[in-house]
């Protein structure tokens, strides 16, 4: 069996998909199932069992044997929330029991770290284990995760392969649900189609100009892909840069979904919500010098390109991958 949390969100009902088109049924799924505005996430896809998150370690405990990988793929995402008991538990301890129950019956682990980790980016991206302690995240949901970072790599005992993902700006379908959370593309697409024009964030940096905060923009579907090429092509155990190593501009990423849309563009730029301004990352830029070093494939999808699919092939109709 193949083991999946956090399968009504974004990345992962996108991976049981994959994991389907792969041709891998046997999928336990796990997330809080008394919540079902994410439904549509799962919809038609082949499940072998369903496993609500508080009932879930008790069930692995049960079933470890039958157990042939975990994508840990669930957390508590909001970056603007600071209840810090909410991250712990969620993101933290819950990991730590995943963690230990992989490692007490040898079965891989692969799990969501996030590019939040890497803080204002003083101090770069790089996913070295020898520089994670330097690293300062700016909210609490990305403590929570570099907490775990920090605390998985002083660990002696180790599920048999283990790989923790540091996934930068991911964009794509099945993220309909994530109201302010969605990415920058969802949101300029339902601007777009309102107004006819696109409102971005003004810097509040004078080294950046508006719409040139840059991001690493990733395509979900290459996102999948690289979720399981790690556990498939098995490279070292470790912490690893999941981005396209390419940063790109707001504007740029705009200017992409106006041609997705067949409109020609128009910026409009709004001051930044004051709960954001101190925690807002102007650039992000994976370094993926070690994933290349791991023989594992890049990215291969452009933003143009995956900014065309997402818009035409899911957002204009509504579909779900």
């Amino acid at each position: 069996m193949i083991v999946v949390t956090g399968a009504l969100g974004f990345i992962a009902s996108g991976f049981v998909s994959y994991l389907n088109q792969l041709g891998y049924t046997d999928v336990v799924v796990v997330d809080d199932f008394y919540k079902w505005q994410k439904e549509k996430n799962l919809k038609m896809k082949k499940i072998h069992d369903w496993v609500h998150r508080d009932l879930f370690l008790s069930y692995f405990e049960k079933t470890a044997s039958q157990v042939d990988v975990v994508f840990h793929l669930g957390a508590r995402t909001d970056t603007v929330s600071e209840d810090i008991a909410v991250f712990d538990k969620l993101n933290l301890e819950y990991s730590k029991e995943i963690w230990r129950i992989c490692t007490a019956h040898a079965i891989p682990l692969v799990y969501a770290s996030s590019a939040a980790t890497y803080g204002d980016g003083a101090f770069g991206f790089s996913d070295a284990h020898e520089l994670v302690d330097q690293y300062i995240p700016l909210n609490a949901y990305a403590r929570s995760k570099h907490q775990f970072d920090q605390w998985v790599l002083k660990q002696k005992d180790t599920p048999p392969n283990w790989y923790g993902l540091k996934f930068f700006n991911v964009y794509g379908p099945n993220e309909y649900h994530k109201a302010r959370m969605a990415s920058v593309i969802f949101h300029a697409w339902h601007q777009i189609g309102d107004t006819g024009k696109l409102k971005l964030f003004k810097s509040h940096r004078p080294d950046y100009k508006d719409g040139g905060q840059i991001r690493d923009f990733i395509y979900v579907k290459d996102v999948l892909q690289m979720v399981w090429d790690v556990f498939d092509h098995k490279p070292p155990s470790g912490l690893y840069n999941v981005g396209t190593g390419l940063a790109r501009t707001f504007e740029s990423l705009g200017s992409a979904t106006f041609h997705a849309l067949n409109k020609q563009t128009a910026i409009e730029y709004i001051e930044m919500p004051e709960d954001l301004r101190e925690k807002y990352q102007y650039f992000t830029e994976a370094n993926m010098s070690k994933w290349k070093a791991a023989g594992l494939p890049l990215p291969a999808t452009s933003l143009e390109d995956g900014v065309k699919d997402y818009v035409q092939q899911y957002l204009n109709a509504g579909a779900y991958l």
